[in-house]
Formats: C-alpha cells, structure tokens, sequence
C-alpha cells in the first residue's frame, strides 16, 4: 500500500537524485568494440543481446511502408491515433522551431552583430522495443527533428525475426533471447516502423541497446555517424548516451519516470489514483507521488488505488512501484506543496485543482517541472500521448536545470559579425581589444585588432 506521511516527517532523501546502479564496465567494453570494429561489433553484440542479427542492419524503405498500411488496416485506430499524435506533435514543434528567429543588429556605429539559428546535419533516434515496444518515441523523438529541419533523420530499434524468416528459425530454435536468428532480412517491431514511416524517418536500422548508442555516436559500415542521439532505454542505453557526450549531443540521461499530483478536495481520488498508476506501471522504480491537505482525500485516493490495481494487467510492476517507491504527503497548506514541487523538481506535475486564483497563484510559484498539467482534465498521459508535448522529459531533479526534448535539441544557435572600415564603432571596438590583448598577455590579439584601423 502507498506510504502516507506528513510533511515534516518526509525523509532528506526524498529530495535527491536517484540512482540505481552503474553499468559503466559493460558500456565501455561495447563501446569501444563498435568504435575499433563497427559492424563486426554489432553483430557480435546482437547475438549476445537481441533475438536477431539481420544479414543487412537498415529495414527498407518498403517495409516500413508496408508495416504501416498493414496498421491501417487492421488496427485503424491505433493507426490513426499516431497520425493524430504526430499531427499535433508537428504543429507544437513548429511553433517552437518559429520561435527561433535569426536577426543582425547594429550595435555601435559600423558593428553589426547577429545570430542565425541553424539545424544539425543528422539526428539520431533510439526506440527502445523490450517490454513495451514505445511507439509513442518515435513520434516524440523524431518529428521534433523534422521540424527543426534536420536533413537526415535515422533510427535504432531492437531487431524481430522477420516473417519470412520465422519457419526457419523455428526449425533451428532461434530467434529468442540469447539464441539469436543470425543472416535474415531485417525488421523491427510492426507498430514501430509503421509510426517511423508516418514520422518521415529517412532511415531505420535493426541494431539495438547501447550497441545502437555507438554506432551512431561513431558510424559504422552501415550505419553513419550523427550528430545528436535522442531516445529512453534502458540503464545500458543510458549509459551509453552520457559515455558518448562529447563526441555527439545528447538529449538527457533519463532515469526512472516520476509524477507529482498537487491535488486539493474538488480532485476527484478516482482520477488521481489513475493518474498515479499510470507512471507507476512503467517501472518498479518509478515514482508516483500525491501532495495534498486532506487526510480524508489522501486515504480516498489510496483505497481506489488498490482497487484499482486488482483489474490492472500491469499490476506486478505497478504495485511494487507504488509500494517502494509512491508516497502521499499530507501538508497543512498547499503553499507547502510549492515548497515541495520546486524542491523535488519532477518530470510530470498535475494540478488536479478547480479554476481559481488559488490554483492561479500555485501555477505561477512552481517552476522545476519537466511539464505541467492543469487541471481536472488534464491528464498526464495525454502529454504522453496526443497533446503535441514532448514525453522526453527531465527525470530525478534534473528539471531544476533543463527542461525537455524539443526542436531546440536539433538546433544550434550561430553568431555572425559583420564591421565596417573606419566607423567609430570599429574603432572603439578595435582598440578595446587591443588593450585587452595586452592585459592578458597575448600580443597577437593586440597586434591583430590594431592593425584594422593603423593608418
């Protein structure tokens, strides 16, 4: 059962990052074989790791085609909801990416001065497809990179066995993990290729885990190097990202997902308690956590979330989440749950609070929150999901300082210079670095800026 406490009686650590575990040694080890031998290396680690090695890593084009007319078909309402999603997706990433304006100003007399907002050549997507193959990543990852303008857009997903291939690794016992079905064409998860053709993905390769990581951070025979990875995975994965930073761009280095409601007596418990489940079914170490100043509201929301794991499919992984790692904090005021909410800095916080200058005054104190939700209606996993707001958000406090995957991960922002001959701005400008160069001790400096206006 989820823990309920008072404020005062919230341990200091609730308050910390969290961290479970380092997988560093493995990583390192995968990561330097990808770089010495490329394709080599992903086929040895794909036979360790996945439940195929494709003779060719990239899908064709026409598969992901045919994944997706298959989903029209036979599932369109799932097809049409990624069309939506992706739609909605494109328009809010759109606006973002118009945000973004380029201009040059004059800023003494003859000095002009400006910045051009530029897209990355390539971006890199990781889509994880273990447990819960995330079709909603695809849409997340990749249509902010089209919409920043980003040429080329690849994509890494764990490989399948291929239908046509499915006969044949059954008469050998293969194709499951830790036997791999090795030389077949290559596929991936149907629902993943079918949302990567709708995305406008220019390529898909089966290549999977922190393998994945590094053949895009450094190229390989099939795969080419990029410039940013973006995408959730597991602890390997992410490991991999942060080894990687430097050489590539990264979006962040995700940890367990996390949500805080700030709830009040209008909230209804069944919707909270719902809301809570939600991020709880992801992960056993997954955080879901509830502020209120109702004990009465607090114990409501805690009998319907037991009843309500009892008809939940996820139910083993959702009641070990909310049982190690969910809390119910009673405060004596909701201004204690801004103190609270700005502290912990969450990935998702909801305000399941009436219209009024109550819930006015709470949405403008907090501030340390991947995304807010507000309102009774609005539900978490309708960011998740269909309201054109990126899920890839800042997990365990990083929220203090980033916020999350948008069209800017796939934009660099350059600055130009541009000076006249003679003008006094020039003048001015040249002869402050002059003796700047001095003070420093750089005598080239100097000598370089006074040169442009010797006579």
């Amino acid at each position: 059962m989820i823990q309920i406490q008072k404020y005062k009686d919230v341990e200091p650590e609730f308050f910390e990052g969290r961290s479970f575990g380092d997988s560093n040694e493995v990583v390192t080890s995968v990561l330097e074989e990808v770089k010495k031998r490329k394709d080599a290396a992903l086929r040895l680690y794909g036979q360790k790791f996945d439940v195929a090695v494709p003779e060719a890593f990239e899908i064709p084009m026409e598969e992901l085609k045919a994944a997706a007319e298959k989903l029209k078909i036979e599932k369109r309402d799932v097809y049409d909801a990624i069309v939506y999603s992706h739609d909605l997706a494109l328009r809010f990433a759109s606006m973002q990416r118009k945000s973004f304006t380029d201009f040059e100003e004059e800023l003494e007399p003859g000095v002009f001065t400006g910045q051009k907002t530029v897209p990355v050549d390539r971006a890199g997507c990781y889509v994880p497809a273990g447990r819960f193959p995330l079709v909603s990543t695809v849409i997340m990852t990749v249509t902010p990179a089209v919409a920043a303008g980003v040429p080329e857009v690849i994509l890494c997903t764990p490989p399948r066995v291929h239908p046509d291939d499915k006969l044949e690794a059954g008469k050998t016992g293969s194709g499951i993990p830790g036997k791999a079905f090795v030389g077949g064409k290559a596929y991936a998860d149907e629902g993943i290729m079918a949302a990567a053709y709708i995305c406008g993905v220019n390529r898909v390769f089966a290549v999977g885990g922190s393998q994945a990581i590094g053949a895009m951070a450094y190229g390989t025979e099939s795969i080419p190097q990029v410039d940013v990875i973006v995408g959730p995975g597991n602890k390997f994965v992410a490991s991999a990202k942060k080894a990687v930073f430097g050489t590539v761009g990264i979006d962040m280095v995700a940890g367990p997902t996390e949500v805080m409601v700030i709830a009040d007596q209008t909230a209804n418990p069944k919707w909270v308690a719902a809301d809570l489940l939600a991020q709880a079914e992801h992960d056993v170490v997954a955080q879901p956590i509830l502020i209120t100043d109702s004990q009465e509201f607090a114990e409501k929301v805690s009998n319907q979330i037991e009843e309500q794991l009892e008809t939940l499919t996820t139910k083993t992984v959702a009641r070990q989440s909310v049982d190690n790692c969910g809390k119910i904090i009673i405060v004596d005021s909701l201004d204690q749950a801004v103190e609270i909410a700005n502290k912990k800095a969450p990935e998702h916080l909801e305000l399941a609070m009436e219209e009024g200058g109550l819930r006015d005054k709470i949405e403008k104190a907090v501030h340390n929150y991947g995304s807010l939700f507000i309102g009774h209606y609005s539900a978490e996993v309708f960011g998740d999901y269909a309201a054109g707001l990126n899920h890839t958000l800042p997990t365990s406090g990083s929220a203090r300082y980033t916020g999350g995957l948008s069209v800017r991960m796939f934009l660099k922002t350059v600055t130009t210079l541009r000076v006249k001959e003679n003008a006094s701005g020039t003048v001015r400008s040249a002869a402050a670095a002059g003796y700047l160069g001095d003070a420093e001790g750089l005598a080239g400096h100097a000598r370089a800026a006074r040169l442009r206006i010797e006579k």
